[in-house]
């Protein structure tokens, strides 16, 4: 294990890997990561399988055994055969960690966001495909997908929720998260193997806000450059132990083995040049936290990266810079709320283009 690394991990921050694909998990490389990096999970989404099933040739094979089948079908075989393989690596460090590390995300359909009962239907679709209890269904945390969030878990199916960028939607996501594993209970599920994470968007806030700073190009916007992303994190850690320290419900959930949902830093690949390379990690060193990080990132962090624990004691801080902004006329809600969108988006658009490659790859090898 690198030092950084390893100091990282040892300040209570899992690290996962935010990319996967058939080549990596077939050259070893995942496995050299976990061996090497402290890599303890992955998260994967559309623009992730776009990058992996736009290669020629990893997916061939398996393309040929399933003959000229429908695109989704295929799409669907393809990444949760990855997923499969991927949480069968990690199997051992899920039950090593009693299931609160080794897992392996995959995402409902992004063109579902809106769709309440179609993600909700989607996740367990998703979850007995893969067929492995250190799996993860990614749902995005719109305002359809919270209900679906409270139905999946409610089901025993552990839950990554994704694309949340507001301290307003998280609390919204940490109540969906709560109503959930009450009715799992009641279903019941042993909560003790169940898991979930909400992953917090970190870069592009700093990408949007550093927009609005350049264009008022006053001292006190120039002073705030690079600063909202790291203070909108650190107030979400803020409101992690609050709700769930304060929550009667959860404390008896707690008590039959029940895990908190973690934050999950996401996004925190640094996107300003001007920026330290693993400014998101860094940053964000605290107990009880996932950072999710692209290989980039994670090479930064093994190489010259800090670890040592940074949001205790910065709540103050936090709040004057979202204050400073409010001041300037920067509303975080419309910065937020624009990025949600931009989120789902993105992600469809990236959808869409891994069915054109796949179906590019059905024809090449049924040709």
């Amino acid at each position: 294990m690198t030092e950084a690394t390893q100091r990282t991990s040892d300040s209570g921050v899992s690290i996962w890997l935010d990319d996967l694909s058939r080549t990596r998990i077939e050259s070893g490389s995942l496995q050299d990561l976990i061996a090497n990096k402290n890599v303890v999970g992955v998260t994967t989404n559309p623009s992730i399988f776009q990058k992996a099933l736009s290669q020629v040739g990893p997916y061939d094979a398996q393309l040929k055994e399933l003959g000229r089948i429908d695109v989704e079908e295929a799409v669907r075989e393809l990444t949760t055969t990855d997923v499969r393989n991927a949480t069968d690596i990690f199997r051992q460090i899920a039950e090593d960690s009693d299931f609160v590390d080794g897992r392996v995300s995959i995402e409902v359909d992004p063109r579902l966001a809106h769709d309440t009962e179609g993600t909700a239907k989607q996740a367990v679709e998703l979850w007995e495909k893969v067929n492995r209890p250190n799996a993860m269904i990614k749902i995005p945390a719109t305002l359809e997908g919270l209900p679906a969030i409270t139905q999946t878990l409610a089901k025993g199916i552990s839950v990554n929720v994704t694309l949340i960028f507001s301290l307003e939607r998280y609390e919204q996501v940490i109540d969906a998260f709560i109503e959930g594993m009450v009715q799992a209970d009641q279903n019941g599920h042993d909560l003790k193997h169940m898991g979930s994470v909400a992953s917090f968007f970190v870069s592009r806030v700093d990408t949007a806000v550093d927009k609005l700073l350049e264009t008022n190009g006053s001292d006190e916007a120039k002073a705030l450059m690079g600063k909202a992303a790291v203070a909108n994190a650190r107030l979400a850690y803020e409101l992690f132990e609050k709700k769930f320290d304060a929550d009667s419900r959860w404390a008896a959930l707690e008590a039959k083995g029940a895990h908190r949902q973690r934050p999950l830093w996401a996004s925190t690949g640094t996107k300003n040049p001007n920026y330290s390379d693993c400014m998101y990690v860094d940053e964000l060193v605290a107990p009880s936290v996932v950072n999710t990080m692209p290989e980039k990132t994670l090479e930064a962090l093994a190489d010259h990266g800090n670890g040592a624990p940074s949001i205790e004691g910065t709540y103050e801080e936090s709040h004057a810079i979202m204050n400073k902004l409010a001041d300037l006329g920067i509303s975080i809600k419309d910065v937020t709320e624009k990025l949600e969108t931009e989120g789902v988006a993105q992600f469809i658009s990236s959808w869409d283009s891994v069915l054109n490659d796949t179906q590019a790859g059905i024809d090449r090898v049924n040709a």
